[in-house]
């Protein structure tokens, strides 16, 4: 079995996410699970389930990624390969593998992440797609997560001058929303990359798309939050970029916009305030003085009310319906909240819902 496939069968074995597999990697484990045998598995703890996994792996799964690498002229890259971002490296959890089609040279060039609202205001499209061009134009590469509103605005400035990356939330063969397959082809065609870390065939559900806004903070030196309502999910993307030392930067609204509300938010907190390219500091550039003082010490301080969130998970299953009906939160702020409180050992998945653990 070749080094691709192995890693396609780690990355389907049940339970072992990416951030296991991170720490696997950064305590040079890995090679237990790469090239498994029964002593060794079962001395570090792994469970028959997971050891039935790594011994017999699928061989239509596997089958079925390589006709499609052939189809599609697409590319595996995983986390040891040459190609793999360093940047994104550095994040808790970078995604073991990444499918991508396109010029996956792009994926180590410097970026900026431009997100915000999906109900974009006409002004906030032209502001996404106007810093997007000066961006582009700057020799950075604009990433985004193909959504409707404020991403599809980023892409298209970008594509007006050159080329721009798309992270997927769902697999590379089901681009969603559906009305951006021809956007997505003109990224292709215009020399830019599309990327998931989800097999190509993956349908688009609810809990990949915060999932997928940690590798659009994770390939960038900053995000920028265009336009965003304090309910928005791009302030998810804020936290994270902040949380994995990002910059972070926001562009003004109108008083009273609620579409604006987000940004100003974290303008308060100390988000860098943007109205133009000049107003964005680069790593490494001649002046430091434009630096925002929004640094990882400042997470607490973002509109993101995981205690609220945990408040309202009971002892029993309670649903996301629920929660989103108890908090009043957009359904993509809680399930990337439950992830988070998820990962820190507050709450547990359970058939039905999530369950509050003890002592949270």
């Amino acid at each position: 079995m070749d080094e691709r496939h192995k890693w396609l069968t780690l990355q389907a074995v049940p339970g072992l996410g990416p951030m296991s597999i991170a720490k696997l990697w950064r305590q040079n484990l890995l090679q237990h699970f790469l090239t498994p045998n029964v002593e060794e598995l079962t001395r570090l703890g792994v469970n028959q389930k997971q050891q039935s996994a790594l011994l017999n792996p699928d061989l239509q799964y596997l089958e079925q990624v390589d006709q499609w690498l052939c189809r599609s002229q697409g590319r595996v890259i995983t986390l040891v390969d040459s190609e793999y971002p360093e940047l994104l490296k550095q994040i808790a959890d970078p995604p073991p593998l990444i499918f991508c089609v396109g010029q996956e040279e792009l994926l180590s060039a410097p970026q900026l992440a431009i997100v915000g609202s999906r109900h974009a205001s006409p002004s906030g499209r032209a502001n996404a797609r106007q810093i997007a061009k000066q961006v582009t134009k700057s020799g950075y590469q604009v990433t985004s997560g193909l959504a409707l509103g404020i991403d599809a605005c980023a892409h298209q400035g970008a594509l007006d001058v050159g080329a721009t990356i798309a992270v997927l939330g769902a697999g590379l063969d089901n681009i969603y929303p559906k009305r951006h397959q021809a956007l997505a082809q003109q990224i292709i065609d215009n020399h830019g990359l599309l990327i998931s870390e989800v097999p190509p065939w993956t349908a688009p559900v609810g809990y990949l798309f915060p999932r997928r806004n940690r590798i659009i903070s994770g390939l960038s030196e900053g995000v920028l939050v265009v336009e965003a309502s304090m309910r928005s999910g791009s302030l998810i993307t804020a936290k994270l970029a902040l949380e994995q030392g990002r910059e972070v930067y926001a562009m003004p609204g109108a008083v009273g916009n609620p579409q604006s509300q987000g940004c100003h938010q974290l303008i308060k907190d100390g988000a860098g305030l943007v109205e133009g390219i000049d107003d964005i500091f680069w790593p490494g550039d001649l002046n430091p003085e434009k630096s925002p003082s929004y640094s990882t010490s400042d997470t607490s301080k973002l509109a993101l009310p995981n205690s609220v969130l945990l408040d309202n998970v009971k002892d029993n299953a309670t649903s996301v319906d629920e929660l989103v009906q108890e908090t009043g939160l957009a359904v993509e702020v809680v399930l990337s909240e439950l992830l988070e409180l998820e990962m820190q050992g507050s709450v547990a998945s359970v058939p039905g819902g999530y369950i509050r653990l003890r002592g949270s």
